[in-house]
């Protein structure tokens, strides 16, 4: 049995990673996630394409720089 990923919630949806098997069935590159909108009695969904490993660098580098003012503004709820 395969093991289930885990939902994340955004401010306006939720999250999946898609396992290999989603991503092979939707033609779609392995490590791609799943964005569902929550609309009034539907769902609608859009397959976003893995991070590159610029994005992954750059996001590293932005809280490397600002750690400390991300979890300042965390814990002020902001």
């Amino acid at each position: 049995m395969i093991g289930l990923p885990t939902f994340s919630k955004t401010e306006e949806a939720w999250t999946l990673p898609m396992l290999p098997e989603m991503a092979a069935a939707a033609e779609v590159a392995e490590g791609s996630i799943l964005v569902l909108h929550l609309l009034p009695g539907k769902v609608e969904a859009e397959i976003l394409p893995p991070p590159t490993d610029e994005m992954k660098r750059g996001v590293q580098e932005s809280i490397d720089k600002f750690g400390e003012a991300f979890a300042e503004m965390k814990r002020l709820g902001d």
